[in-house]
């Protein structure tokens, strides 16, 4: 594959410029959290740009995006959302450097460049590890006894997954793991990923479409287990992965990864918080852990504790009041 483009020019910018490389970027938060981040952080002179992309596009859209961070000065690196396999797989040979975990996870997240190199790094293993760790605190399976289903087998799934497998302490680590997807492909890929690591968690992989299947694997998890919508349903595609009957677990956690659009699986949550004393969480602190993170390694700085709290701080005041 040709590591140029002919259809997509790169445009040279005049300012240091931060791509957002996504679906619907216009409507995201990060428009107006990303300059008042700019503002803490000093650097006030950078600017946010969203890269609109079908939901798995062409090879060539996928290479020209990265090739307009590669080969213009001025673009300085950018954020990778619902594209990040894709894109990697399009896109491979024009990087100089991938993280371990980019090329363990076959994707990424996070575009930058140090001394010359166009560099890759997976962030969501980090990301999903922040977030899950802040919502259930520890030694939380030990504690109930409940287990993981999860909607979708994209980056964010197998990043979360891979986060339970490398929790050193057995009690942070559930006894089962169930991941369901539309596609055998994506199912096929975490399970080429998984199945040399050493774990005590029992992983099934579950092939299906159909809303009332995901109804019935849901019906079957034990009370307290963590019900996940990673699928993209609810913004990026209509619907829920199940249906308006689905009926989760006694005391189940339902943890919605999107923190915006229709939302209707977190909804279908909210509707049995006291029915089935349901725990709803959104994915706003995925949201925040995800892009400070590729902040900092596109500005090269360190993401200290005090520092995180600043940019959490800032993001919260314009955040919209949940619907």
């Amino acid at each position: 594959m040709s590591s140029q483009t002919t259809s997509f020019p790169v445009i040279t910018k005049t300012v240091p410029t931060f791509y957002f490389i996504g679906v619907t970027t216009a409507k995201s938060s990060i428009m107006k959290v990303f300059p008042l981040w700019m503002q803490v952080l000093g650097r006030p002179e950078i600017v946010l740009e969203g890269m609109d992309l079908k939901i798995h596009d062409t090879a060539e859209a996928y290479r020209a995006a990265v090739l307009q961070i590669k080969n213009d000065p001025f673009s300085i690196g950018g954020l990778v959302t619902t594209h990040k396999i894709d894109l990697l797989t399009a896109a491979r040979d024009l990087f100089d450097y991938l993280d371990p975990c980019a090329q363990r996870c076959n994707e990424i997240s996070s575009i930058s460049k140090l001394e010359g190199r166009l560099e890759g790094h997976a962030k969501d293993p980090i990301t999903a590890g922040l977030s899950l760790d802040a919502i259930i605190g520890a030694d939380y399976f030990a504690r109930t006894g409940g287990e993981v289903l999860c909607f979708g087998a994209g980056g964010s799934a197998i990043a979360t997954l891979l986060h339970l497998i490398n929790k050193p302490s057995v009690g942070d680590r559930p006894p089962r793991f169930v991941l369901v997807n539309r596609s055998a492909a994506r199912l096929e890929n975490a399970r080429a990923m998984v199945e040399n690591l050493t774990t005590d968690i029992q992983i099934e992989y579950v092939q299906n479409a159909d809303p009332l299947r995901n109804d019935a694997l849901l019906a079957s998890m034990p009370a307290h287990s963590i019900i996940i919508n990673a699928t993209g349903m609810g913004k990026d595609t209509p619907g829920s992965p199940i249906t308006a009957d689905g009926l989760f677990p006694l005391h189940a956690i339902a943890w919605e990864f999107n923190y915006r659009g229709e939302l209707d699986f977190m909804h279908q949550a909210l509707a049995q918080r006291q029915s089935r004393a349901v725990r709803v969480e959104d994915g706003w602190l995925y949201f925040v852990h995800g892009w400070t993170q590729v902040v900092a390694q596109v500005l090269h700085l360190d993401l200290t504790p005090e520092i995180f709290a600043r940019l959490e701080s800032a993001a919260a005041s314009v955040r919209a009041p949940a619907s």
